[in-house]
Parts: structure tokens; C-alpha cells; sequence
């Protein structure tokens, strides 16, 4: 259900996109860490963000582009929707699930590659989010997928941060019972973690 109620504000962002073009917008293009599974949509990372880009001056819209349960194949099918926003940052966050399904590895970075491409060649700059496995999906798959998202990275020129949910991932007291899902206060310290590494792509 959540994923629809995603993909509708998407499209609700969408309609708003056009009618206010020259506005500068960021996407956090992702899966359910993006859109917020258990939290309100208030206290999403990307609404978060888009209150510090406030506070401290920076004139950019953040559009939750994310959708629960997606993987990078999905993304691709659903790339389009974020191009006709005319992003200027996208903010890619996207693989865990194909990892968690046992996808090849090679696939997952292959479509990473696309993702990035496609953003980059519409003007967009893109910040690639990192994730890690748990322990239980085997050491040289769970360090395979955790290097994947530098070799992406490199690959295409991009910025990285190496573990999106750095301080936050494994610490019960920020995460929603699940285990897998942060906090409204896990996602005010992503917040804090990613935006060093946002500040650089970002214009005044």
C-alpha cells in the first residue's frame, strides 16, 4: 500500500514539477528508506533535507521519489518520472532489495550504471547512497555488494557516501521494530551524515 501511496505523491510532485519549472529540484530517487516506510511523511529523510536546504539558505525542492519494495530494475522502468522533473540532484538510493532477493551482483551494478548515465545525461548530478547486507547473507557476497556502489561511483565520476544508514543501520534504539527501518530520529541523523557529502553538488 505504501508503495502506491508513493508513487501518487510522485505524480502529484510531477503535476507541480510542470507548472513550476524553473524550479530547482532535488530527487531522492529510492526504495522504502527513501519514501519512509513507518514514519510520517514529515519525518522522511527527504523532507528533512529539505528543511536543512531551508535553514541554511540553499533554494532547492526535495521530491520523494521513493517507492517500497523497489529495485534497480524497477527504477530504470520508472526513470522517466523523475527526467520530467528536470532534476539538478538526484540522490540515488537503490539495491538493497535486489541483494536481499540473492540477485547477481553483476546486474545490480549494471543497472546502477544505467540509473547514473540516465541522470547524467539529462544535466543531473548524482550522489550515489551505499548500503551494507547483514552478516547472515554470507562475508563475500555482503563485501561484494558493499563495493559495488564505489565501483559505480567510479565508474561514472559521481560522489558516494559508503553506508547511507552510517550510525544509524543495527542500533535498535533507531530503527522501527523490523530492524531494517529507521526512526523519525535514525532519520534525522541520516540527514546529518549525508550532508556533507551533498553540500559540494549543491548551488547558492
Amino acid at each position: 500500500m505504501r508503495a502506491f501511496v508513493s508513487l501518487a505523491v510522485l505524480v502529484l510532485h510531477l503535476v507541480a514539477g510542470e507548472a513550476a519549472a524553473s524550479e530547482r529540484v532535488i530527487v531522492a530517487f529510492g526504495d522504502s528508506l527513501t519514501a519512509g516506510l513507518g514514519v510520517p511523511a514529515d519525518q522522511t529523510y527527504p523532507a528533512r533535507l529539505g528543511e536543512r536546504l531551508r535553514r541554511e539558505g540553499y533554494d532547492y525542492k526535495v521530491v520523494n521519489a521513493g517507492v517500497s519494495g523497489d529495485t534497480t530494475a524497477g527504477g530504470l522502468r520508472r526513470v522517466d518520472w523523475a527526467l520530467r522533473l528536470k532534476p539538478e540532484i538526484v540522490i540515488l538510493e537503490l539495491g538493497v532489495n535486489d541483494a536481499l532477493r540473492g540477485q547477481k551482483l553483476t546486474s545490480v551494478r549494471a543497472n546502477l550504471e544505467q540509473l547514473v548515465t540516465r541522470f547524467q545525461a539529462a544535466g543531473a548530478r548524482v550522489l550515489v547512497l551505499g548500503m551494507r547486507l547483514p552478516p547472515n547473507y554470507g562475508t563475500p557476497y555482503a563485501e561484494d555488494f558493499f563495493q559495488l556502489f564505489g565501483e559505480v561511483a567510479r565508474a561514472r565520476s559521481v560522489p558516494h557516501v559508503p553506508f547511507f544508514l552510517e550510525g544509524v543501520g543495527a542500533i535498535p534504539r533507531l530503527n522501527q521494530p523490523d530492524g531494517i527501518h529507521p526512526t523519525a530520529e535514525g532519520y534525522a541523523l541520516v540527514v546529518e551524515h549525508l550532508w556533507p557529502y551533498l553540500v559540494p553538488l549543491l548551488r547558492k
